[in-house]
């Protein structure tokens, strides 16, 4: 059933105050589209980064960041989305199970919502957690200029937060001026991207939020950046890792570093210092320096009832039946500077590729063949290698994958949408394919993807 206004609102809770205070503003319902949750409009919208300057963005509803779409687990959604740029685009609901006719892809599952049009997204998640919504199409330009946004999905029942702080961590691609830098160049695509030059979170640098003394936070960080990874650590405090990627863990994993590429989230709790005017400082580790990306400073009203870090609740994910899987290797290749040239002379850049297929790109006429074609219900191992001297964050639509091994690292097996694979390393992953459609494979370092590390699965 569709949620109510008052349910919505209910369910946001002092989370979203909090993060007012950082430019995040609650996302608003339209009594002139009573039939939607949410109405979601893609338009551009000049917006103050540096200060003193303007961004010529791209943004959901007028400014960024987009506030976060808010739904309950097990609960319909509908979102009425409206596009309002020069040129076509979409929305993909990335980390979330849902029918393929949902899912955003241009040609693969949906026709482009063409400037003007309109198109409503409705589905039910069956998981909770920190998911994230941006389009596919124009990823380069569009993601980076700013069409990102969270959408959270609430535990069925609550779990019993003070306050839940979304945090985007994205790096622009703007000048000194305020105009847009290029997104891409052929050669940082065939190494790790374009990275931009203004570091933000939330569209400010090195943010503070204020929480109460002695408050249990859920801290819901997403690389929604185009190209930059980035290794969170809280050095002084203890805190504790209790998502990954949306899914819950187990049982919480105390924090030292977390290494998070384009597209990944980490959930991270932590009990704020008892006392008034204390500071907790989060970290981005680049190499073996630690730099300030926000702090939390206790103020107010202090909570004196004992907080404690828990484990969230599982999400119903299939249980794979690895005695009966059929495994499949890709191996995710580097071609280097070998660039093909059209009839017209153009190049076109295909650095990257996929069981030595680089993605050719595709139109409603022409759709190339999948990856792979798979049998609705049967489990599969996926061995993932990566043979190139860079990392890769690879995402599979539609599904998530529960994580077996590395030969790399150890862990404990955990649940993701998007596996992180470092240079030469090899990870298995195993998954029912229950969701039926064609589902976009792809890495989600967008020059990457553009320039030929991408392809889709078939389930039928």
């Amino acid at each position: 059933m569709p949620i109510s206004r008052r349910a919505l609102l209910g369910g946001i809770g002092s989370g979203l105050a909090l993060a007012a205070c950082a430019r995040l503003p609650q996302m608003t319902l339209s009594n002139d589209h009573p039939h939607y949750d949410y109405v979601l409009t893609a338009e551009p919208a000049p917006i103050e980064l540096i200060p003193g300057t303007r961004t010529p963005a791209w943004c959901f509803n007028g400014g960024f960041p987009a506030a976060p779409i808010r739904a309950r687990q097990g609960r319909e959604i509908s979102i009425l989305f409206r596009n309002r740029l020069p040129e076509p685009t979409t929305i993909h609901w990335h980390g979330l199970r849902i029918p393929i006719e949902m899912d955003g892809v241009p040609f693969l599952s949906q026709p482009p919502v063409k400037p003007g049009e309109d198109f409503v997204y409705r589905f039910t998640p069956p998981d909770a957690g920190t998911f994230w919504y941006h389009p596919h199409v124009n990823s380069l330009e569009q993601l980076g200029r700013g069409l990102v946004g969270a959408i959270i999905v609430d535990e069925a029942e609550p779990v019993g937060f003070d306050q839940d702080v979304p945090l985007l961590l994205k790096n622009w691609h703007i000048q000194d001026d305020g105009g847009f830098a290029p997104f891409t160049s052929p050669r940082a695509a065939f190494r790790m991207g374009t990275a931009g030059a203004y570091e933000s979170v939330n569209g400010i640098q090195n943010p503070s939020y204020s929480v109460p003394p002695g408050a249990l936070v859920r801290l819901r960080f997403l690389n929604v950046d185009n190209t930059v990874m980035y290794k969170v650590a809280i050095p002084d405090h203890p805190a504790w890792i209790i998502a990954i990627d949306g899914s819950p863990v187990a049982k919480p994993i105390p924090l030292e570093q977390h290494e998070m590429g384009p597209g990944m989230r980490l959930d991270v709790a932590l009990v704020a210092p008892a006392a008034s005017g204390k500071t907790v400082s989060i970290k981005n580790a680049k190499g073996r320096l630690l730099f300030n990306l926000l702090e939390l400073k206790t103020a107010g009203e202090p909570i004196t009832s004992p907080r404690q870090v828990a484990a969230l609740p599982a999400n119903p994910l299939p249980k794979p039946d690895l005695a009966q899987a059929e495994v499949m290797n890709f191996v995710f290749e580097w071609e280097g500077a070998v660039t093909p040239v059209g009839a017209d002379g153009k190049p076109n850049h295909r650095f990257w590729t996929i069981n030595r297929r680089a993605w050719e790109g595709m139109s409603a006429t022409n759709i190339p063949q999948p990856l792979a074609t798979l049998e609705l219900g049967k489990t599969y191992i996926f061995r993932l290698k990566n043979v190139t001297p860079h990392s890769h964050p690879i995402h599979l639509h539609g599904f998530i994958w529960t994580v077996l091994g590395s030969n790399q690292k150890t862990f404990e097996t955990f649940h993701t949408d998007t596996v992180l694979l470092q240079k030469n390393e090899q990870v298995e992953v195993a998954f029912v394919a229950d969701n039926p459609g064609r589902w976009m494979y792809h890495c989600h370092v967008i020059e990457h993807m553009k320039t030929g590390l991408m392809g889709y699965i078939t389930v039928k």
